[in-house]
């Protein structure tokens, strides 16, 4: 029982032990903020996981990836960032943030808690009642149509799906012009 340790062994064993009391709390701290650096868009964690889920919902995994596999809600948030008007941000910010108690008024529960058919139901019922409130329209508007943009544009549709032809393309002579 009286065994020396071998000096190298007991400086790596320290160092492993050292490095790893490092990087462990970096693991369960909740920053607030989101994992993309956006300049105009003021977001939270939780609205990015909201996004998450309202891009999965309109985009489900099904034999293809989804939304949430595609990280489809951060190219929504990185063009809504970069790519709309300040007017525009702000309804999408403003719908964002009024979108729960809208689904809790539909179907009595926030929408992250909500199952499957209970988020489609909430979204047929934006598309119904889109006079009520602006806001949440525009930002299912929004969310929606840059969703389905990312999804198209993603690595998965161009390289799987897309027949890619090389410029200038077949030759058709009976084209109309």
């Amino acid at each position: 029982m009286n065994q020396l340790i071998p000096r190298r062994t007991a400086i790596r064993n320290l160092l492993i032990i050292a490095g790893g009391a490092m990087v462990l709390p970096a693991c369960y701290n909740k920053s607030g903020k989101p994992t993309i650096q956006l300049n105009n868009l003021s977001l939270t964690e939780e609205d990015e996981l909201f996004l998450e889920i309202l891009c999965e919902t309109l985009v489900p995994e099904t034999d293809s990836p989804g939304a949430k596999s595609l990280k489809l809600h951060l190219f929504v948030m990185k063009m809504v960032d970069d790519c709309y008007k300040a007017e525009d941000q702000q309804m999408f910010i403003n719908g964002l943030k009024k979108f729960d108690a809208f689904a809790k008024g539909k179907i009595g529960k926030s929408f992250l808690e909500a199952s499957v058919p209970e988020r489609e139901e909430v979204l047929k019922g934006i598309q119904k009642d889109k006079e009520k409130d602006k806001a949440i329209h525009k930002f299912y508007q929004i969310t929606k149509s840059k969703t389905i943009q990312g999804y198209l544009n993603s690595e998965y549709v161009m390289t799987n799906l897309v027949k890619y032809e090389l410029v200038p393309g077949r030759y058709n002579g009976y084209f109309p012009v």
